[in-house]
């Protein structure tokens, strides 16, 4: 039993990674701007290797700063995406996200170990994530938790994308880009869209897939990132086989029959 309490920290920093992501994906979800989230943790990588090479170990409030510049900037085109052309917005995103990973590219080409940056950005490192990233994570799940309790309205709306920008930069620097997205989107999909589930149904479905993926990781010496997605992909999977709706979900109830008064 103790040759596996060193996971701990990695499952921990998962909990408080799925207790931030999975809120935050709903929204995303609830949207329709599924891309936004993968070309805004594009970007955010793209200032992790920006970050490696030209500003190492510049930190604002415990984030990488240049991840986290590169993060705002992307969440600002989103937006100006979102509102302005609306009707090509998934084109526009896309070109973002492709734009973004041709820089991160371009960036490493010309560094010994860029392959083995650029597969960190996506990939991550988490089943080695240190207890020193722990109390950040925390603070980030309590900032979703207080946006989350706060009423629909206009400062929840205007608050969603930076937070998210902050989210993002900081888990995508831990877990990489494929993990945080599957976060973000797979979990609250299955078990909040598909089958009307609560939002803690959806983070204990997260959490359950990081998990299963670390252990696997551990036990099988395989890296951590590639089989924390597949188990969240399982995860859900099986809650969409297993959690059936009934026959009237998703259909509305039939009207109830009124009678027409008899003719006297």
């Amino acid at each position: 039993m103790t040759d596996w309490l060193w996971l701990s920290v990695p499952v921990a920093a998962s909990a408080l990674m799925a207790v931030s992501l999975v809120p935050l994906g709903q929204r995303v979800l609830a949207r329709g701007v599924v891309f936004a989230d993968l070309a805004i943790a594009q970007w955010a990588a793209l200032g992790t290797l920006t970050g490696r090479a030209w500003m190492p170990n510049h930190t604002v409030a415990g984030l990488p700063f240049n991840s986290l510049l590169f993060a705002l900037l992307a969440v600002t085109l989103v937006h100006l995406m979102v509102q302005r052309a609306a009707a090509y917005r998934e084109a526009l995103i896309g070109s973002l996200y492709v734009l973004g990973a041709s820089l991160a590219t371009l960036i490493v080409s010309h560094n010994p170990h860029g392959a083995q940056h650029l597969a960190q950005t996506l990939n991550g490192d988490l089943l080695w994530v240190t207890p020193s990233a722990l109390p950040t994570l925390g603070i980030m799940a309590a900032l979703v938790l207080a946006w989350q309790a706060l009423r629909p309205s206009p400062l929840q709306a205007g608050l969603f994308l930076p937070l998210f920008a902050v989210a993002v930069t900081l888990t995508v620097e831990l877990a990489g880009i494929y993990v945080v997205f599957a976060t973000l989107i797979v979990s609250p999909l299955a078990l909040c869209h598909l089958r009307s589930r609560g939002i803690l149904a959806a983070v204990a479905a997260a959490l359950a897939g990081h998990a299963l993926g670390l252990a696997l990781s551990a036990h099988f010496d395989l890296p951590a990132g590639p089989l924390v997605v597949t188990a969240i992909v399982g995860v859900g999977m099986l809650a969409l086989v297993t959690d059936r709706p009934s026959v009237s979900d998703g259909k509305p109830d039939a009207a109830p029959s009124v009678s027409k008064p008899e003719n006297r």
